[in-house]
């Protein structure tokens, strides 16, 4: 007797950080064996965020790993180097025998180290491939380095909603969307698995990042769609249910506020210890989130990005530590920089930097990157005519989601239901003489 549901399916999880370990950490959670491929020398990176065991900046400090432990329990580790053929080989034996394959790695990595799921279904068609990217498979943001905090918390429009005017914006929590991203992921590798029962072979799966941030915000979306406004603008304008007294009370309030946030934010941005994973406004009062969290990696990239090539050797900023040592001055260097371009002047700029706008739904709704991924379907609609909604999150490339009929007027389908389980028109007669149905 089977005693968990996925006992004997065995998972290739080739991924870091958050989402996708999160979707392979469900799997495992009801009886996958899942196999952890990690950097032969570095490791996860997610081992080394957390404050304590991981020597990292999150959390709270303790020697006990919990946040390794909360992603990648119930898996194996397996340490191989994919930028080496024989690595390659090794994954690609273990596909021939794999059940599913899960990666965050972005597009340019998949092809790079040849982990496309052409190459992979060509050794082993019954494969379900799935992965997470930041953007989705297509539109020109489709390889830009993505984060949750800057995907799915800003550009998806989750950190404008949550924003009440004259207010400070929520603080994102590490994994916030990663999390919900991969528990869709999960969702549509176990259709897949089960149109393979019915099939015979696999089919690729993704979800983004971005679109798991609409899917968050679906009601408000849809508002947008269906309106083209924006719920926090409708908010201070025609929703706003007060007199003219009190919409320039509030008004002067949300002036005084700002000011006093301003500072706020300030006060806590200059203390962040990576001046490259922080917020800043730019000259027509937009806010771009960056989240270069490889520090050193993406240091001489921003220096040039600003147009400050002389702070790279500046001793006072040319190491992680002295960065960290001195955030305060960089944290307004930066401030200031941005001020000189509007957003729109800043956005070509920081394309190879992991870093999104904080957008309102307006602008999501006509986002290129998400036209481009489809996020929205055209939609004809028996009473109201042609409109938009949302499509699903989830993709799939074989058996992928459908809109067959539009939401039920209430009770329209009570008689034709009762019909094809077997009652009579005389039974249906009857249940409505009774009060049983309407």
């Amino acid at each position: 007797m089977i005693s968990m549901v996925l006992e004997g399916i065995k998972v290739l999880d080739v991924s870091q950080v958050a989402a996708v370990p999160m979707c392979a950490r469900h799997l495992a959670d009801f009886g996958a064996d899942v196999l952890h491929i990690e950097h032969a020398v570095t490791g996860d990176s997610w081992r080394n965020l957390q404050a304590g065991a991981g020597g990292g900046p999150a959390g709270i400090p303790s020697d006990i790993p919990y946040n390794w432990e909360a992603f990648n329990r119930n898996k194996r580790s397996v340490a191989i180097d994919l930028s080496k053929e024989g690595g390659r080989n090794i994954i690609y034996k273990m596909v021939e025998k794999a059940d599913v394959f899960l990666t965050n790695l972005r597009l340019s990595e998949r092809k790079k180290f040849k982990m496309e799921y052409e190459i992979l279904n060509a050794l082993n068609p019954r494969l379900i491939y799935g992965s997470v990217t930041g953007h989705g498979m297509e539109g020109p943001d489709r390889d830009v380095p993505a984060y949750d905090i800057t995907v799915f918390w800003a550009r998806a429009g989750v950190s404008h909603l949550l924003t009440i005017p004259g207010m400070s914006g929520p603080n994102p929590r590490p994994a916030f969307g990663d999390n919900v991203a991969g528990l869709g992921l999960a969702f549509g590798v176990m259709n897949a698995l089960y149109a393979r029962g019915r099939t015979g072979v696999g089919q690729e799966v993704d979800i983004s990042l971005f679109f798991t941030g609409l899917y968050q915000l679906t009601f408000d979306v849809a508002a947008a769609m269906t309106t083209g406004r924006d719920e926090m603008e409708y908010r201070l304008t025609d929703g706003f249910e007060g007199t003219e007294e009190e919409r320039k009370e509030r008004d002067a309030l949300i002036a005084d506020s700002k000011l006093a946030i301003l500072r706020l934010a300030d006060f806590y941005r200059e203390r962040i210890p990576n001046p490259m994973a922080n917020t800043y406004g730019t000259k027509d009062g937009k806010l771009i989130r960056f989240n270069a969290l490889q520090a050193d990696r993406y240091w001489s990239k921003f220096c040039k990005l600003i147009g400050r090539e002389e702070l790279e050797p500046d001793p006072r900023f040319a190491t992680m530590e002295a960065r960290k040592e001195n955030c305060k001055k960089l944290y307004h260097i930066f401030r200031e920089v941005f001020q000189t371009r509007t957003l729109e002047e800043w956005r070509p700029l920081i394309a190879d930097i992991p870093a999104s706008p904080v957008q309102t739904l307006v602008d999501v709704i006509n986002d290129p990157q998400a036209r481009a991924n489809n996020f929205f379907l055209p939609y004809d609609h028996p009473n109201y005519g042609k409109m938009e909604i949302m499509a699903s999150p989830v993709n799939m490339s074989r058996t992928p989601a459908t809109i067959r009929m539009p939401a039920p007027e209430f009770s329209q389908h009570t008689e034709e239901v009762l019909l094809e389980e077997g009652y009579s028109w005389e039974d249906i007669e009857r249940f409505k003489e009774e009060g049983i149905i309407p």
